[in-house]
C-alpha cells in the first residue's frame, strides 16, 4: 500500500458486506462470507468430511494508529472441530502489527489461549516482535506451554518463529521436536485456479475486485480508483434500497447475533461445506 501513488490512497480492497471466497484444497473446502462492514466483521467455516475436521471462525478487527505503526485487536472466537475424537479447540487471535517506521514490515504480537475442555488441556501462546528500533525482541517469534487445565502441570515448552520453524519440549523426557515448519508449509502451496466458471459466485472475492487487480496489476491508477469507487457506490446503493424497502440485508451462510459482552457469534447455516469452483492444486 505504501509503494502507491497518493492519488489511489493506501486501501485498495476494502471487504464489502456480502463478499464471499469459496475455495478448496484436497478434501477441504473452506467458505468465507462479510457478515457486517460497519464495524467490518469475517465469517469462516471450513470442513474436511473425510477427516471429520470442521473449523468456525468470527473475526471483528480493530485498528488503532499510532503514527508509525498500525496495531489491529483481531476480537472474536476461533473454533477448530476434530469431529472423530469429540474435541473442540477454542481460541483467539494475536493482534496484527503494520509498522511504518523506521522500516516497513509486519507481525503478529499479543497473547493467544487455546483451550479443549474435552481433553483438559489449554495451550498459551506469546507473540512478540522487536522493540520500534528493533533493538530488543526476538523478529517474529512465538513462545509458550502446553499444560492440564485442572493441575496446572506444564507439558510441553514451544519456542520458535512463526515464519520460520516452533519446536515442542516434553518436559518428561527433555526431547525437542518440530512441530511447525512454515517453509514446508508454504512451499507446497500454487496458484488457485478457477475448476468451474460458473459456480463462481457474483459475490466472489476475485469477481468483485476484478477490474481493480487488472488495473493495479497494469499501473493505471485512475482506473483502479475508479473501480474501487464503483464497487463501494454499488453497495451503497444496494443498503439505501434494503433501508428504503425496510428489509435489512441478511447473510447468506451463517446465522449472525451480537451482544455488548460476547460480541459477534456466527453459526453456519449448513453442516458441511461443499466443494468450490476455484481450487488450491495439490501439486
Amino acid at each position: 500500500s505504501t509503494l502507491r501513488p497518493l492519488i489511489f490512497g493506501v486501501a485498495p480492497y476494502n471487504p464489502i458486506l456480502g463478499e464471499t471466497h469459496h475455495v478448496s484444497r484436497a478434501t477441504l473446502n473452506v467458505l468465507l462470507e462479510q457478515i457486517s462492514h460497519h464495524p467490518p466483521v469475517s465469517a469462516l467455516h471450513a470442513t474436511d468430511e473425510e477427516h471429520n475436521i470442521e473449523l468456525v471462525w468470527c473475526h471483528q478487527c480493530v485498528p488503532s494508529f499510532n503514527g508509525a505503526w498500525v496495531e489491529t485487536e483481531v476480537r472474536g472466537k476461533r473454533q477448530l472441530k476434530l469431529l472423530s475424537r469429540g474435541e473442540t479447540y477454542e481460541m483467539n487471535s494475536p493482534n496484527l502489527l503494520i509498522k511504518f517506521l523506521p522500516l516497513p514490515g509486519v507481525d503478529w504480537t499479543g497473547n493467544v489461549t487455546i483451550s479443549c475442555k474435552e481433553n483438559g488441556l489449554e495451550a498459551e501462546l506469546r507473540y512478540g516482535p522487536k522493540s520500534f528500533f528493533g533493538l530488543r525482541g526476538s523478529h517474529r517469534s512465538v513462545k509458550g506451554k502446553v499444560y492440564e487445565t485442572a493441575t496446572k502441570r506444564t507439558l510441553f515448552q514451544l519456542n520458535g518463529h512463526w515464519d520460520r520453524t516452533v519446536t515442542a519440549k516434553d518436559n518428561n523426557s527433555g526431547k525437542s521436536r518440530v512441530i511447525y515448519n512454515a517453509e514446508e508449509v508454504f512451499s507446497g502451496l500454487k496458484t488457485p485456479v478457477v475448476n468451474d466458471l460458473k459456480g463462481v459466485r457474483s459475490t466472489e472475492s476475485a469477481a468483485v475486485w476484478s477490474e481493480l487487480s487488472e488495473a493495479i496489476m497494469s499501473q493505471n491508477w485512475e482506473k483502479a480508483k475508479e473501480a474501487k469507487n464503483a464497487v463501494e457506490e454499488k453497495q451503497r446503493e444496494v443498503l439505501r434500497e434494503s433501508e428504503l424497502k425496510g428489509t435489512p440485508w441478511v447473510p447468506q451462510h451463517f446465522s449472525v447475533t451480537y451482544t455488548k459482552d460476547g460480541g459477534w457469534e456466527c453459526s453456519p447455516i449448513q453442516q458441511w461445506v461443499p466443494p468450490a469452483p476455484i481450487v488450491l492444486p495439490l501439486s
